[in-house]
C-alpha cells in the first residue's frame, strides 16, 4: 500500500486514512489512484464489513490540489492513467459511490471542494469541532463533476446549497450539524473512537441485509416517491429471509436492543 494511504483493520472494522498532511490531503494524481486502490481492497476483504474513511490531521481533505491542477490539470481526471490501467477504481470519490459496504466519513478538519464530494459520497458523516466545509469551485474557476451538484442540495436543501456553493463560504461543524450533513459533531479527540464505535454497530448486523439496505437506499433517493415504494415492495417481495438465522440471533438482537434504550 502507498506511503499516501494509512490502512488499519480491526474489529471487521477497515479505517482508510489519507495521508498527505503537508498538502492538506489534496488530491493528486497519486493519491487519487491510492486511496482508489485502498478503497477496492476493503471492498474485497471478507474480513471487513464496514469502511471508515479520514484524513490526516490537520485536514481530511482540501480538494484537488492545486499546484497539478495548475500545471496541466492531471488530477481533473481522477487517477486514469492509459488504456491499460488495471486499477478498478482510479480515484475515492468512484469509489465511495460503487461500493457495496458502507462507508463512514469521519471528518477532522477542512472538508473542502472535491474533498466534500468526496465527504459526501459516503453513507454518513461524524464531524470533529475543528472539521469545516466549503465549496470552492466558483473560486478556483472549474465546474463540479464529483457530484456536488447532486449531493449537497439532497443533504442541505437546494437553496443553501446554491448559496454554499455560489459563494464560496465555508460553514463550521456546528452549522453543518444544524443543516443535516453531519449526523454528529464530537470533540476532536474522540472522533476516531465514536466512528469506529458506530461502525462497529453495523458490523454487529447482518452483512448482507446491510449491503442490501445501502443499495435499497442510494437506489431509491434517485426515484420519485410511488415509483421508490413500489421499488421496495417489488424488492421485498423477492428477498430470501433466512429463518433459522434470525432464530439464531434473536436472543443477542433482544440484548443489544435493550442496552441502547
Amino acid at each position: 500500500m502507498s506511503d499516501l494511504v494509512r490502512v488499519e483493520a480491526a474489529d471487521r472494522v477497515c479505517t482508510i486514512t489519507l495521508h498527505r498532511p503537508e498538502a492538506r490531503n489534496a488530491l493528486n494524481t497519486a493519491l487519487h489512484r491510492a486511496s482508489g486502490a485502498a478503497l477496492a481492497a476493503a471492498e474485497d476483504d471478507e474480513g471487513v464489513d464496514v469502511v471508515v474513511l479520514t484524513g490526516a490531521d490537520p485536514a481530511f481533505c482540501a480538494g484537488l490540489d492545486l499546484k497539478e491542477l495548475g500545471s496541466g490539470g492531471a488530477n481533473l481526471a481522477g487517477g486514469r492513467g492509459d488504456d491499460h490501467d488495471d486499477l478498478r477504481w482510479t480515484n475515492p470519490i468512484q469509489a465511495v459511490w460503487a461500493m457495496t459496504k458502507p462507508v463512514i466519513g469521519a471528518i477532522n478538519g477542512a472538508c473542502v471542494t472535491g474533498g466534500f464530494e468526496l465527504a459526501l459520497g459516503c453513507d454518513f458523516l461524524v464531524a470533529s469541532e475543528r472539521a469545516f466545509f466549503g465549496d470552492t469551485h466558483a473560486r478556483v474557476g472549474v465546474t463540479p463533476g464529483g457530484g456536488m451538484s447532486v449531493y449537497l442540495p439532497m443533504a442541505v436543501g437546494l437553496r443553501r446549497a446554491k448559496e454554499m456553493s455560489l459563494t464560496g463560504n465555508f460553514i463550521d461543524a456546528a452549522e453543518a450539524h444544524r443543516l443535516g450533513l453531519v449526523n454528529r459533531v464530537v470533540a476532536h479527540e474522540e472522533l476516531a473512537s465514536t466512528a469506529h464505535s458506530l461502525a462497529m454497530d453495523i458490523a454487529g448486523n447482518d452483512g448482507p441485509t446491510v449491503r442490501h439496505l445501502k443499495q435499497l437506499y442510494d437506489h431509491n433517493a434517485a426515484l420519485p416517491v410511488g415509483e421508490a415504494i413500489a421499488h421496495e415492495q417489488a424488492v421485498f417481495r423477492d428477498y430470501r429471509v433466512d429463518f433459522d438465522e434470525i432464530e439464531r440471533r434473536r436472543a443477542a438482537i433482544v440484548d443489544r436492543g435493550r442496552s441502547q434504550r
